[in-house]
Formats: structure tokens, sequence, C-alpha cells
């Protein structure tokens, strides 16, 4: 029995690799060139990026938040305590695997209603998020609403059920993503790791 649950783990790695690896070769490069010089413009002109998402796709924005703190971002994460107004100019990246997590969405017309610029992060490229966004970046993945939205075309195409559960590959693939545009903002600002080493907490909270 233990060694069926040692193979669906392995299994289950296997498919979120080939998931990233299908991601990788699926997105769209403008939509990237897009984010990034909205990024860096940003960056330019010491405007603030805000960072929102709910559950678990907020935790995978909340690492990039870090990433982009540690590259010289003014950078934020809605719902914090400490996070300020935001302003005209600003940018918004909003990061839902569905496009209808309704927190996202109502964050991000606050947002545009202040004149800041949103950035959708989603796997759904017609969603009432991204009808409310400036700019979407679409990271193909299972989402929690897969399973409603297209279980005929899955039982069609003759395609199995995933292991991993829920948003589990829209997550691990926009985490992987975030990295990556971490590593080309490093290339684009020709900043070195100890730049960010420089930046990173030296202060451990027990």
């Amino acid at each position: 029995m233990i060694e069926a649950h040692v193979d669906v783990l392995i299994s289950t790695m296997l498919e979120i690799a080939e998931q990233i690896l299908k991601v990788a070769r699926a997105i769209d490069r403008q939509q990237i060139l897009k984010f990034l010089d909205l990024l860096l413009e940003a960056r330019d002109k010491e405007k603030k990026v805000m960072v929102v998402g709910a559950g678990r796709s907020g935790l995978v924005g909340k690492a990039f938040a870090m990433r982009l703190m540690h590259l010289g971002f003014n950078v934020y994460v809605m719902g914090e305590t400490i996070t300020p107004a935001v302003s005209e100019g600003d940018i918004v990246i909003a990061i839902s695997g569905s496009g209808t997590t309704q927190i996202v969405i109502s964050v991000a017309e606050a947002a545009k209603k202040m004149g800041a610029r949103v950035v959708a992060v989603t796997s759904f490229p017609t969603s009432p998020l991204t009808n409310v966004s400036d700019h979407v970046v679409i990271v193909p993945g299972r989402t929690k609403i897969s399973k409603e939205i297209d279980y005929f075309a899955r039982q069609v195409l003759g395609i199995y059920e995933p292991l991993a559960p829920l948003g589990t590959l829209f997550e691990d693939a926009a985490m992987v993503f975030f990295d990556g545009v971490v590593v080309a903002l490093m290339h684009r600002l020709r900043l070195n790791e100890d730049y960010l080493k420089s930046r990173h907490a030296n202060i451990e909270v027990p």
C-alpha cells in the first residue's frame, strides 16, 4: 500500500513538471514582453506595484512580491495592514486561475477607478477579471472550476482526470512563470544575485 502511495506522489510530480513545460512552450511571448515593460516602467517612475490573489494564488503572489522587493521595486501585497493607497499609474497584478474570484475582481475594479493599470494573470482569456484588466497574461492550467467548465470536452477527447487537485496546476505554473519573470527582470536591469541578497531580510523573526 505504501508503495502505491509513493507511485502516486511521483506520478503527480511528473504531471506537474509536464504541465509547466507545456505552459512554458505555449505562453504568449508578446504578453510576457508587455508585462515586463509595464513592471520596468513602474520601477523607473517609482510607481507602486500591488499584488492581489486569494488563497494559494495569494501565496504565489506574495512570493513574487518578495522577489520584486529584492529587485528594488516599490511593491506591496493588497490586504496587508501596511499597504498604502493605490495611486494613478500604479500597477496591480491580479492573480486568479479562473478569473472569477470575486475579491480579486473587486480589487481590480477599485484599482481601475483610482487610475491604476491592472494586469491579470489567469487561465481564462474571457472572464470577469480579464474584462476589467488593461493587460492579460494567460498561464494555462487546470483551475478549481475546470471540472465544471470542461468536463464534456475532456470526456470527448479522452483526457484523464489529473492527479493534482483543484487549482494546483495553475498555481504551480504561475509560481514558475513569476520566477522566470524575476530572472528576466534581473537581466533587463543588469542586476546580480548579490544585489538581491543585499535587499534580503537580515533580521529573522523566530
